[in-house]
């Protein structure tokens, strides 16, 4: 560690460290535009400019690195008015569409000219026109007048995906950043072009004027379209809005892990948040022939019908069709009461098709928690229509996925063998015709537990949405289910899924050293 003073203020840092990085550990702001942690810093953007004492000129502080008893100065007169030069250079070519830049509001050149900038402008020539609204990917639109040559989106295809559709063209005033002879960027990966990119330059199709960012909300959570596991931030509105919105969430953005993805997510999981909004569930659907079931009546009646089932001495005649988009302590909920309370046997699993896996994030499995099931000790089979038929009397299906591999009709020809049927989903289809009851359930970012990813990292995650309708999350309907099936484990300890991954990681080794 080596002792430095950034504006008078005493800062350990370690050697071979960057004064930017130095800086932003103390929390101290350094404005940028084309530093990156996931690159090796470039220097091209020269906001980073920062006095050090003894040293003739101003240097860069995203290259620059700390030595002992340096003195950094990063608001002092000289670097502010070098800040202010910056911006005027930057801001002499660059359109005056800020009140029409999907950018707005997120825009680091429109924060900096407010906290160094605010100064009339001395630019009496024609500002150089350039192509505005080029489509250059899949989602990608290309205004090449808002770019400041920060060339992140050029080092992230190049570094990252090594695909290197982009790269800067001529020199001088007519430098730009384009792609070559019209061949347009075409990687999973893309969407993080428009996320990086810290002006109105690249802007994704898929968010653009949608919304404002001011009216956003955002909350952390995890990608459950493979498993990858990705740290995500879901953006989404929550307060009242000044007219009508089509949808709650507007997009996925990447979140800072590195243990997992660093600091990109890929484009199949950015741009699959439809299933949070399309097709929700609200309210039971009863089927059944019972009058008026609520929540306060329908875990009642699925609980009896399981204890005359136990009575009998036929509680294996209870069968489970299960997914692995169902979290650690949910899974672990249904193997304490299923098989180990009530012996079921016949327990498979329907989980989405298998997709094509890249050599970067995404992989085969289209689940988030299949290594989950796995060690929590669940056989993961595929679904046996022909040994669930048979002598089942009651059935629980958890999840839409059924319909992803059969079709309506073959379905209904099993299902009505089964004397009980109950599907726990948070979607509507075809399904919720063919069974007797239909419970509305919630997706991954609106409630709250765990999930085990390819690798084994158990991460755990806190609901970000609230839940649309009466849906519920599986783990409390499973727990009301327990205490009134009178299960004989400890349900009513059970209060949250922090408390019931503790309680796992007492009973399986792999969740006490890996929570």
């Amino acid at each position: 560690m080596v002792k430095i003073f950034i504006d008078d203020q005493p800062v350990d840092a370690l050697e071979g460290t960057t004064i930017f990085n130095a800086a932003q550990e103390a929390g101290i702001a350094i404005p940028h535009f084309c530093y990156h942690p996931a690159f090796e810093p470039e220097g091209t953007c020269r906001m980073c400019l920062v006095e050090i004492e003894g040293m003739p000129k101003l240097e860069l502080a995203c290259s620059t690195q700390v030595r002992e008893g340096m003195k950094v100065f990063t608001k002092n007169e000289r670097v502010v008015e070098a800040r202010k030069g910056v911006l005027e250079f930057l801001l002499a070519e660059h359109p005056l569409d800020c009140p029409i830049c999907d950018q707005a509001g997120e825009c680091k050149l429109q924060d900096y000219y407010e906290e160094y900038g605010l100064f009339d402008s001395q630019f009496s020539e024609v500002k150089e026109k350039r192509r505005k609204k080029v489509q250059i990917g899949k989602n990608l639109l290309h205004d090449q007048e808002r770019c400041v040559l920060c060339r992140r989106c050029v080092r992230m295809l190049r570094e990252i995906t090594g695909t290197c559709e982009l790269g800067v063209f001529e020199r001088g005033n007519h430098t730009e950043v384009n792609i070559l002879d019209e061949i347009n960027i075409d990687n999973n990966y893309s969407g993080n072009l428009a996320e990086i990119c810290p002006v109105g330059a690249i802007t994704d199709s898929d968010f653009r004027f949608k919304t404002r960012s001011w009216f956003l909300d955002s909350g952390d959570s995890i990608c459950p379209h493979c498993s990858r596991g990705c740290s995500i931030s879901i953006h989404y509105i929550s307060a009242f809005h000044r007219f009508p919105v089509p949808k709650r969430v507007f997009r996925y953005n990447s979140r800072k892990n590195p243990d997992i993805n660093g600091f990109w997510i890929c484009d199949f999981g950015r741009y699959n948040y439809s299933y949070l909004d399309d097709g929700r569930l609200e309210k039971i659907i009863n089927n059944s022939g019972e009058d008026n079931l609520t929540w306060e009546t329908a875990i009642p009646f699925i609980a009896k019908k399981m204890r005359r089932l136990r009575d009998m001495d036929e509680a294996s005649h209870i069968a489970l069709i299960l997914n692995t988009w169902l979290t650690n302590e949910e899974l672990f909920l249904l193997k304490k009461l299923f098989i180990e309370n009530f012996h079921a046997e016949k327990i498979f699993f329907v989980d989405p098709p298998q997709g094509k896996a890249d050599d970067i994030l995404l992989t085969s499995e289209r689940t988030p928690n299949r290594r989950g099931a796995q060690e929590i000790g669940f056989d993961i089979r595929p679904l046996d229509w022909s040994m669930l038929s048979e002598n089942t009397d009651m059935l629980l299906v958890f999840g839409s996925f059924l319909t992803d591999q059969t079709n309506s009709g073959e379905i209904k020809t099993h299902l009505d063998k089964i004397k009980n049927t109950i599907l726990l989903t948070p979607h509507s289809n075809d399904l919720n015709a063919l069974v007797d009851v239909v419970l509305p359930t919630s997706v991954i970012p609106e409630k709250s537990g765990s999930l085990t990813n390819v690798d084994g990292i158990v991460q755990e995650f806190s609901p970000v949405l609230e839940g649309i309708g009466e849906s519920r999350p599986e783990w409390k309907i499973l727990i009301d289910l327990a205490k009134l099936a009178n299960a004989d484990f400890s349900v009513k300890t059970f209060t949250s899924p922090a408390v019931i991954l503790e309680e796992m990681g007492k009973e399986i080794a792999f969740f006490k050293t890996k929570k």
